[in-house]
């Protein structure tokens, strides 16, 4: 009997969470004030402030559930101590950054491919983060010494980290199911960010 997980017509994963976080993806973009003439030194810490309540425990969340399939490297990938140190450096105190705020509705990580699903997003975002990096260094004078290291995490690794994640998603054996699954959690994972960033006005 032919499977349709290895249907050479099915997209492969990659192709599947492109499409279907594209427009979320832009929808976002669009929203994010990094480019707003209006962004001061103190919007941007609100902004550090609200990345930190999403991206601790959503990385909590995918890391604690030991549900990521082997091959992806934690250690050098975890960014949430990055957005730690951002915020001692924009002079919020270790005791204030505990007090923050933190996202409660957080996507559904309860299976490998979701939690592949997020990881997409939470990694495609370190290639934004460059862009953004070159911004606020000209805007606020901000740079990874100052409260943007979280813009620029991965620093000269980022091109080959991205492209090292691709191929680690490109053998990931996932049929039509889990590939939906992983699409599923990514347009989750964007959808839980942009409300979160909503809920705490940091955003157009």
């Amino acid at each position: 009997m032919h499977s349709p997980a290895h249907d050479v017509s099915a997209p492969s994963l990659l192709e599947a969470l492109r499409e279907g976080t594209g427009l979320l993806h832009v929808a976002l973009e669009k929203r994010l004030p990094f480019f707003s003439e209006r962004l001061d030194a103190s919007w941007y810490q609100r902004l550090v402030r609200a990345y930190y309540g999403f991206y601790a425990p959503i990385e909590a969340s995918l890391y604690d559930r030991d549900l990521i399939p082997v091959g992806y490297d934690q250690a050098l990938r975890v960014k949430t101590p990055t957005l730690v140190n951002d915020l001692n450096a924009l002079g919020v105190s270790d005791a204030a950054i505990h007090a923050l705020p933190r996202c409660a509705h957080l996507p559904r990580l309860d299976t490998p491919a979701a939690c592949l699903g997020a990881l997409y997003v939470l990694e495609g975002a370190t290639l934004g983060g460059q862009v953004l990096r070159r911004e606020m260094a000209q805007r606020l004078d901000v740079n990874a010494d100052n409260g943007g290291a979280f813009l620029n995490v991965y620093g000269a690794d980022t091109g080959r980290r991205w492209r090292d994640f691709l191929d680690y998603l490109g053998h990931m054996p996932l049929d039509a199911k889990a590939r939906q699954h992983a699409v599923d959690a990514a347009r989750s994972t964007f959808s839980c960010f942009e409300q979160w960033l909503d809920s705490q006005e940091v955003l157009l």
